[in-house]
């Protein structure tokens, strides 16, 4: 029984968000636990100042809450310090998390005796698909 820690923004939550907590919770073991950290609106704007968001922290934060591989929902500004803020064993990643932030808190797991997961992303599916996907229903 391990407690496994995931990031993201989740913003127009889909099939993949869906995939990536179920193969997170799976990962976690039968009794594990699965804690999602949201990342802050104004956080997103500092980093991607030309991200366009269409749900708001709270309603990202909700939205997460109920899928049913969840346990805990917190909110974070920085990936390289929410891991020093959780108790947890196992870090999961997706593939295309890899900027410097990520590098730190992977480096951070690796001397503080967690493990570090990365997952592959769902194929075919993320955000900027589901964007260009309701662009053709126009």
């Amino acid at each position: 029984m391990s407690t496994v820690f995931t990031v993201g923004v989740f913003d127009l939550f889909h099939y993949g968000h869906k995939e990536l907590f179920r193969r997170a919770k799976e990962t976690a073991g039968p009794g594990g636990k699965l804690i999602v950290a949201v990342q802050d609106g104004n956080s997103i704007l500092k980093y991607k100042p030309e991200a366009k968001i269409v749900y708001t922290t709270q309603e990202r934060v909700e939205m997460v809450e109920q899928c049913r591989y969840v346990d805990q929902v917190v909110l974070y500004t920085d990936v390289d310090k929410i891991v020093r803020e959780l108790d947890f064993d196992i870090f999961v990643l997706g593939g295309d998390q890899t900027h410097a932030g990520f590098q730190r808190a992977e480096q951070y797991c690796l001397e503080n005796g967690r493990k570090v997961f990365r997952l592959p992303r769902t194929k075919g599916v993320s955000a900027t698909v589901l964007r260009e996907r309701l662009k053709g229903l126009e």
